[in-house]
């Protein structure tokens, strides 16, 4: 292509410097004056074009390749990050927990092991809830310190003339810097206000206190005072009012998760359990209570397919898109980027030689065609296709296989992270071929920036030149008519003649 750009280039020069040249043959001979402009054009061009248009070729050809090394790139990069999870191991160890009743689900996650576990739910944990005796909404209450702990944390309300009914007091505590962790509403029935306290988190440790000190006016403000006591057997809480006759009534109790796995007796504080059966976490709602279920922790088989099916489909994208750039087309105008190009056919045989590769060796050993992957029917293509029925079976059936052929340490998906990183990394081939082209590009402008340079000074010499040979011209076309007047020329008698006559 660059051949045939130089080559139009020169021809359009040529061109020009030919009718600039009739045009000093007409201006010579007096026909017309001569294009002073035209002609300058032209012989710069003429001196420059060739130069020009190759200098403009080779910078297209150079920007043309890190695009296309730009769009392998991506696809390299595109490839490795959806093989991570395979290459460090992480898919093949995903499970799935499925439980047989309701009000119980689990989730399988890092070092999870796959088996069977009867569950029995005694009961869920809950938070404390606790309901103090009526007043009216707008009563003061009086004035003191107010003391509020829950789980061992502790903070202490100012209670004055600004804040002492139930509602001021409700905002002191939610507004509290050292809140323990637990909220208060006001709620209002038939027989008036109730401070509502409830503990934020659940667990039979994170019982509710509240004391009052300082009391100076006291208009039911020590009637707050209640001591909670958080059961050793797994029960509920229970509490104790400071003053019987305004007593708080505790609407939800603090209790612990009670449950046993496989017979072995457990607890948790919350409801989300992580410490029960390694790798699972258990959600218990309240539905499980008095329920004994089956769960069951299985290979994800399904998250493992769609990874697979992933890798292949990322893999076939790079090597389409290697297809593109290298492609060729007899009698077209311009072939594929980086047709013959070794950058680009070290990568395409170190991939190809890794996914038609072997895992282990011997009989053992494992490849993509064992879980059934394997080239689509034109080996050239190079594209890789999915049997999903022998997939399926093998990651049902033959899960040591599948471990083995996406092991972490020498597995297909880790030696393509491993390749892709080597290409694609500072000082990689795809950068050394990147750095050289546009060292390339950086000469290619120095030498236009040059070539423009000498572009100007040939036109401002020419100019000068030929401005001086047009008066040259002009003078001497003006005195050939003065002397054909005076002495007459070929056709005509001159003004001598006539004068002798």
């Amino acid at each position: 292509m660059s051949s045939i750009s130089t080559t139009s280039s020169t021809a359009s020069a040529n061109a020009e410097l030919q009718s600039a040249a009739q045009s000093i043959i007409s201006g010579s001979t007096g026909n017309s004056s001569m294009d002073v402009s035209t002609l300058v054009t032209a012989l710069v061009n003429a001196k420059t074009a060739g130069q020009t248009a190759a200098l403009t070729a080779q910078q297209t050809s150079d920007n043309t390749k890190l695009s296309a090394y730009g769009a392998l790139s991506s696809a390299l990069s595109a490839l490795q990050s959806g093989i991570t999870n395979l290459a460090n191991g992480t898919t093949l160890s995903t499970f799935t927990a499925t439980a047989t009743g309701s009000g119980l689900t689990a989730t399988a996650g890092s070092g999870a092991v796959a088996g069977s576990y009867s569950v029995a739910v005694t009961q869920v944990a809950s938070s404390q809830a606790l309901s103090s005796a009526a007043f009216g909404a707008t009563t003061q209450l009086g004035t003191g310190t107010l003391s509020i702990s829950v789980g061992g944390k502790s903070m202490d309300i100012s209670v004055d003339s600004t804040n002492n009914t139930l509602s001021g007091i409700a905002a002191a505590i939610n507004a509290s810097s050292n809140n323990p962790g637990v909220t208060a509403t006001i709620v209002t029935g038939t027989d008036g206000a109730h401070l509502v306290l409830r503990a934020s988190n659940t667990g039979a440790a994170n019982v509710i206190n509240v004391s009052t000190s300082n009391v100076t006016t006291d208009n039911g403000l020590s009637s707050l005072g209640v001591t909670s006591t958080a059961s050793t057997t797994g029960g509920q809480s229970t509490i104790t009012s400071a003053n019987s006759s305004s007593a708080w009534t505790q609407s939800a109790v603090a209790q612990d998760a009670e449950f046993t796995v496989g017979g072995i007796a457990a607890s948790s504080s919350t409801n989300a359990v992580t410490s029960a059966i390694a790798g699972v976490t258990l959600n218990l709602t309240s539905a499980a209570a008095g329920t004994t279920q089956t769960l069951t922790v299985a290979q994800d088989t399904s998250s493992q397919s769609t990874a697979i099916n992933n890798f292949v489909s990322l893999y076939n994208t790079v090597v389409t898109t290697m297809s593109t750039l290298t492609s060729y087309s007899s009698g077209a105008s311009s072939q594929g980027a980086l047709l013959g190009d070794s950058t680009l056919q070290t990568i395409r045989n170190t991939l190809a030689s890794i996914v038609g590769g072997a895992v282990g060796s011997g009989s053992t050993a494992a490849t993509l065609a064992s879980i059934g992957i394997t080239l689509k029917g034109d080996p050239a293509d190079g594209t890789l296709v999915v049997d999903n029925t022998a997939l399926s079976t093998a990651l049902t059936s033959s899960q040591a296989t599948v471990a083995q052929l996406f092991n972490s340490t020498n597995g297909i998906a880790e030696q393509l992270n491993t390749s892709i990183t080597n290409f694609t990394q500072t000082g990689g081939i795809i950068d050394t071929r990147n750095t050289a082209l546009n060292a390339d590009l950086k000469s290619i402008t120095t030498q236009q920036n040059s070539l423009a340079l000498y572009a100007a000074q040939l036109t401002s010499q020419y100019q000068a030149q030929f401005t001086a040979l047009d008066t040259l011209m002009a003078t001497m076309n003006n005195n050939s008519q003065y002397l054909t007047q005076l002495f007459g020329g070929t056709n005509s008698a001159g003004a001598l003649a006539t004068n002798k006559a």
